[in-house]
């Protein structure tokens, strides 16, 4: 290993398509006779362990906590006017799907944004609720690493945010 890491244990990360996890080794395994230098993310939330090999990490979106300005743009997202396109409900899934997949704050608040519905708007189905919770789940684990609170606190901030607007 004598190249510099991106990432060192205890370090937390975001891979796109888990949500916030935790690095906690670096270890070296060999596989089909490779060596391989692998990243191990704990995501302790759904009880799963991810070996990334370390040259892969980038290729696949891992990348650090996003930076407290940027999840405070995330939450000025959520202060917009919800953007619902006129579109087959399927095809809006499959592009909520990838937003909150692409691991980018920023569009993980669109999503939240444009599911949220208030106590005076008609119900949503169970699929739409479905989207809208895992993205706020997402959003929510980040924003509470980030600014180190709970994860509790940190998704009645974002409902907070969601109802001033």
């Amino acid at each position: 290993m004598t190249k510099e890491l991106e990432f060192a244990p205890l370090d937390h990360v975001v891979y796109p398509t888990h949500g916030v996890g935790q690095v906690t080794s670096i270890e070296e395994q060999e596989i089909s006779g490779m060596a391989l230098t692998l990243y191990v993310v704990d995501f302790s939330h759904e009880k799963m362990t991810l070996r990334v090999p370390i040259k892969q990490a980038k290729n696949v979106g891992m990348r650090a906590l996003s930076s407290p300005k940027k999840m405070k743009n995330a939450l000025e997202t959520l202060k917009g006017r919800a953007r619902i396109k006129r579109t087959m409900w399927s095809r809006r899934a499959q592009e909520y799907e990838a937003k909150i997949n692409s691991g980018d704050p920023i569009q993980i608040a669109e999503v939240v944004r444009d599911l949220h519905r208030n106590e005076d708007q008609p119900d949503q189905s169970y699929s739409e609720r479905q989207i809208y919770e895992a993205a706020l789940v997402r959003l929510s684990r980040e924003l509470a690493v980030v600014e180190q609170i709970e994860a509790d606190a940190a998704a009645e901030k974002v409902q907070k945010v969601l109802k001033a607007a």
